[in-house]
Formats: structure tokens, sequence, C-alpha cells
């Protein structure tokens, strides 16, 4: 039997456009033609549009199913086991995307309840950069600590946070005149600092051992963001970040009694 463009179009769920497209691509060409001249498709143009459409389905382009129609040397199996390992990433990176858009709902639903202007009010060159907070949420995701935190930010009041940022700029301008002044990151005066940030996120946030603080500060040397929160980019010096990190990481030894599991060339400091 032989069908119409319409009927193939109707029963296969393609338009008449696609199937005139795959005529001029030279993937499907109707080999039939009625008495009155008419192009029609036979039964194995139909099995070859099912093989058209199983390939377009996978996410084939059409240069990449022509060249299966056309070149005898090409093996389909090989080319399906690479479409299938790149689907399975592709549905890996779709899985991650989800988990992220549902941590961002849950970073929105939980975030500062202040306006714009009261935004700039209180936090200053301070940003909250949402999709650092919302991988930082997938990273502590099973952390009972990460949902203190986010319950305890979200309940702050606007006099809590201006509290919260002035005592952050008081601690800020001592870090930058410690770091100015050539103070060792592992000095004393350093590991306070150190110290005394660790406290600060236990007595707004949630409790902070030095374990937690030392996985917290290699953000601040892995990802810029991180840092902005502690230190805006127009502070920030060279080598900073890092200082920071030694320090934060001799302060844990210093309650731990002993040297500090810390790599020197990590730092740069």
């Amino acid at each position: 039997m032989s069908y119409s463009v319409g009927q193939v179009s109707a029963f296969a769920g393609v338009t008449v456009r696609t199937l005139h497209h795959y005529d001029k691509a030279g993937l499907l060409s109707p080999s039939d033609r009625s008495h009155a001249g008419y192009r029609l498709y036979s039964e194995a143009d139909l099995v070859r549009l099912q093989q058209i459409l199983f390939y377009r389905e996978l996410g084939f382009s059409l240069d990449e199913i022509a060249a299966i129609f056309k070149d005898p040397q090409v093996n389909p199996l090989e080319r399906l086991r690479a479409r299938q390992r790149q689907l399975h990433e592709e549905i890996a990176r779709l899985q991650r995307l989800a988990e992220v858009a549902e941590r961002a709902i849950e970073v929105q639903k939980t975030g500062v309840t202040l306006t714009p202007q009261e935004r700039f009010e209180v936090f200053g060159e301070v940003a909250f950069d949402l999709s650092y907070a919302t991988e930082a949420e997938m990273k502590w995701t099973r952390s009972e600590g990460q949902r203190e935190a986010m319950a305890r930010a979200g309940a702050h009041t606007k006099e809590d946070w201006r509290q919260l940022m002035s005592e952050a700029a008081a601690w800020r301008a001592e870090l930058l005149a410690v770091f100015d002044e050539g103070e060792p990151g592992d000095g004393g005066r350093a590991m306070d600092l150190a110290e005394e940030h660790r406290l600060h996120i236990a007595r707004w946030f949630t409790s902070c051992p030095p374990d937690m603080h030392r996985r917290i500060a290699d953000d601040f040397v892995t990802d810029p963001r991180a840092f902005a929160l502690v230190v805006p980019p127009s502070q920030q010096r060279p080598g900073l970040a890092a200082f920071t990190r030694k320090a934060v990481y001799a302060n844990a030894a210093r309650h731990a009694g002993g040297a500090a599991d810390f790599e020197e060339d990590r730092c740069g400091s």
C-alpha cells in the first residue's frame, strides 16, 4: 500500500512541513507516485520514517541520522551506546538542576524579609548571591546546623540584621588592619579574629564547632561568592581570603591543642 503526505502526517504525528524537510534533506523521499502524479510513501518509506523519528527522539541531529543511513561503515549500535551515555549524563545534570531549583525555592521562602531599600541600608556592599546560597543549601542540606541557620536567619528582624552587620563591619575593619600590618595568618591576633568570627556565626545563626568553621573557610578561597559575604570585593586584597582561611585553621588547631591540619602552599600565605 501507498500513503499520501497528508495520511502519513496524520498517523505518524509529524507535520507535512517536517516531511517536506526530510525530503529536501535527502533523508526520506516518497518512492511512489499516484496516477495523478502525487508523491506517495511506501511501506519501506514508513519503516525509514520510524527510524528517523526514533533517532530524533534520542536527540540525534539530521546530519547524524543521514550519516547512519548513508555510510555502511557506520555502526548504529555504537552510536546508540554513545547517545545512551550522553542521555545518562543529561539526566544526572537535570536532576541536579531540579535539586537546585527546589533548594532555591526554600532559600527564597526562608530568606530575609526586608524591602530592597532596607536590604541596602542594612547590608550595604555585602551581597547575598542566591546562586551561592542555593549551592550552600545543597552542600549542607543534611546538616541540622544548616537548617537551624536558615530558620534563624528567616526569623531575624531588621534591627537584628542591623546589629549583626554592625558587628561584622567592626570585625572586618580589624581583619583588614591585621592583614595590612603584615601580621601572620597563624599569629595570635589573626587567630583571635577567627575565633570572634566563629562565635559570631554561633551567636546569630548556628553552633559552629572548629571543624565546621574550617569547612566554611575553605569556601573563602575556592568561591569568591563565599568570601564576598565576609568582605565586599571593594575592600578585598590579594591573599586576604587565604589569610583568613589560615587564621581559621590555626584557631581550630589551637582549640584542638595541636598543629593545624593545613597545607601552606594551598592557602598562599
